[in-house]
């Protein structure tokens, strides 16, 4: 389909699919008559832009940061479509506006809470539980982190696990597993229709849930080697200070787990890199559902729409 290999990379939406390619970002949804409405606006990384950000792990802190923000936009985006249809569907009059500052400020805080009960759960509560054990390993950090890390992969996996019966995430995992596809198709250079689309697997090795397993890793990996060296020196007062350094150095883990995704793509055939992307994609068996073909389509259109401006560079947003 494309003389020169284009990275296209995507994210599952409220009732739609974001796509990026290097220059573009598209979102497509489905509305509730059935009709596609787009989002497609112009979009290069900062470390593309920026040369001297080019250099191996800073560039993958930036890059998570900016998906992040990207996610959550595209995100709040198909969110308010969801919302006017919503209204539309109970004869509610839909109005445009512009948040206000206090209506800013409160889903400031909320977010706010939101990130306070997942450092809670993810890290406090492993971090806990561990220290609990600490003394029958004479404060060995390597071992510390090693369990704390397994016991707050396994909450994520649990908690995974737990929202994928929810009805709307069900949905919501469907519209992963069409991205996945259309990805796949793409990326093999297929003509991008439903019955190509279709035929393809829905687990893919560049996926966020991946991503998760291998930053989980990584984390293990970084922390045990810095707490073994902090010990030498100071001791933590508590599991607080504790959670606040790693926080500071958690972009280095980032930014680590970045590039061995990316490698992790190049050489996949090698068996070792093969046995590490595996359980990314044993868990994707839990964040995508097969979709079914209204979904593929918007996912198709959502790629389309993402390559179209490649050579311009001059992404729409409409």
């Amino acid at each position: 389909m494309k003389d020169e290999k284009i990275s296209v990379g995507g994210q599952a939406v409220i009732e739609g699919v974001m796509m990026r390619s290097p220059k573009v970002v598209a979102t497509v949804v489905r509305r509730a008559d059935g009709t596609l409405e787009n989002k497609v606006q112009d979009f290069i990384p900062l470390s593309k832009r920026k040369k001297y950000l080019n250099i191996p792990v800073l560039r993958g802190a930036l890059s998570l940061f900016e998906m992040m923000k990207l996610g959550i936009g595209t995100l709040n985006w198909s969110a308010d479509k969801a919302i006017e249809d919503e209204k539309k569907a109970k004869g509610e009059k839909v109005e445009k506006s512009k948040n206000s500052f206090f209506q800013n400020l409160l889903e400031g805080l909320g977010t706010s809470a939101v990130l306070i009960i997942a450092l809670g759960i993810f890290m406090y509560i492993p971090y806990k539980i561990t220290d609990i054990f600490e003394e029958k390993f004479n404060s060995n950090q390597f071992i510390f982190n090693l369990l704390a890390g397994m016991i707050r992969t396994i909450f994520i996996i649990l908690y995974m696990y737990a929202i994928s019966f929810m009805k709307d995430v069900k949905r919501l995992f469907e519209y992963h597993g069409a991205e996945h596809k259309a990805i796949a198709a793409f990326e093999k250079g297929l003509e991008m229709n439903v019955e190509n689309v279709k035929a393809q697997t829905r687990f893919h090795p560049r996926c966020g849930t991946s991503f998760i397993l291998i930053a989980a890793i990584i984390t293990i990996i970084i922390f045990s080697i810095f707490d073994s060296l902090y010990y030498l020196y100071y001791v933590y007062p508590n599991i607080i200070s504790r959670i606040g350094v790693h926080l500071l150095f958690m972009p280095v883990a980032v930014g680590v787990s970045f590039e061995l995704l990316k490698m992790s793509e190049k050489y996949s055939g090698i068996k070792p890199v093969a046995l590490l992307i595996q359980p990314g994609l044993w868990l994707q068996h839990i964040t995508t559902n097969e979709p079914d073909d209204s979904q593929l389509e918007v996912a198709i259109e959502s790629i389309l729409l993402s390559t179209q401006y490649l050579n311009t560079g001059t992404g729409v947003e409409k």
